[in-house]
């Protein structure tokens, strides 16, 4: 045999021998996803799809520029009502805008509704708290409110994963459990309609406190004072809010502080009065969402303690 032909026959072998172990690579594909393993194209697609960053979709960044304008709101708070004014209903407004882009985009997620929820909650509670210390003699009525707003929310949360399970949604309320929670739940104008007028009360009860010495002569007598129209040199001063940050009452600050807030109290007066309905239309949904809750959450208990013999007592008693 001459050397030529020996090195065909070595060639043929080589190329059976890498025929015979694609074939095998393939029969074991073949096995492996038949058995119900991933195969290595479906590996591909799955680690793609885990590639899907749930903090970067658009409603969760407009959740996150709602943050941004209400923590700036609240940094002008104190002084700058107009301005202050203007950041936080824009953030509120915002609200509306991350459900249409969720739905648009596809991108409804539980963690952007619980995002949704929990920066109403917070700034809501933000602007009551001012609010309280703007009106002290209704303290008690806006720590009130907050502890209705955030009770009601999480029990009716809690309640509707414990009834219907991890899938569910706070916003899938049938008529049979509460015919008033589901046309707010359901009924996207009344939802934003109550909601947007609801904190459009408090604003104007924030206006008002930089506008009417009816309601806040606490806040505006500081105001005034840091102005230097009441302030004698040597008179005694006060301990307000405006006092703590500016000690010279006719320091440029505080000069240009008691400028930028006045504001004529008409405005604020018409804000407040239209909205009040409103505010209070949202307060008894609450009411009735935090009672629900509680019921619902009650009914599954008795329903385990049944399914678990209790109260044992009983159960012993009845034996006998």
């Amino acid at each position: 045999m001459s050397a030529r032909q020996s090195r065909r026959k070595s060639s043929k072998l080589r190329e059976a021998v890498a025929a015979a172990s694609s074939d095998h690579d393939q029969q074991q594909t073949t096995l492996t996803t038949n058995s119900g393993s991933v195969s290595p194209v479906e590996k591909g697609s799955v680690a793609e799809e885990e590639e899907e960053n749930i903090f970067l979709f658009w409603p969760n960044i407009i959740g996150y520029i709602r943050i941004v304008l209400a923590i700036a709101s609240l940094y002008y708070m104190p002084v700058h009502p107009r301005t202050c004014s203007v950041l936080y209903s824009v953030s509120c407004l915002l609200d509306a805008v991350d459900g249409y882009a969720a739905r648009a985009f596809e991108q409804s997620t539980r963690f952007g509704a619980v995002l949704d929820m929990v920066t109403d909650r917070c700034t809501t509670s933000c602007l009551l708290v001012f609010l309280s210390s703007a009106f002290p003699r209704w303290a008690i009525l806006f720590q009130g409110l907050i502890a209705l707003d955030f009770s009601s929310h999480y029990m009716h949360m809690y309640a509707t994963l414990v009834v219907g399970g991890s899938d569910s949604s706070h916003k899938n309320i049938d008529k049979s459990q509460n015919w008033l929670l589901n046309l707010y739940y359901t009924n996207k104008g009344v939802l934003f309609t109550l909601c947007a007028l609801n904190e459009l009360f408090f604003i104007g009860l924030y206006l008002l406190a930089f506008s009417s010495p009816w309601l806040s002569p606490h806040l505006l007598k500081s105001v005034e004072e840091s102005s230097g129209r009441h302030i004698n040199p040597g008179a005694p001063v006060n301990t307000s809010l405006l006092r703590q940050m500016f000690p010279d009452p006719f320091s440029a600050a505080a000069l240009e502080i008691a400028r930028t807030n006045k504001m004529d109290s008409l405005g604020p007066w018409l804000i407040a009065g239209i909205s009040l309905p409103f505010m209070l239309v949202k307060q008894i949904i609450n009411g009735v969402q935090l009672y629900n809750a509680s019921k619902w959450l009650a009914e599954v208990d008795v329903k385990m303690r049944k399914e678990k013999g209790l109260p044992r007592n009983k159960a012993k008693a009845k034996r006998v």
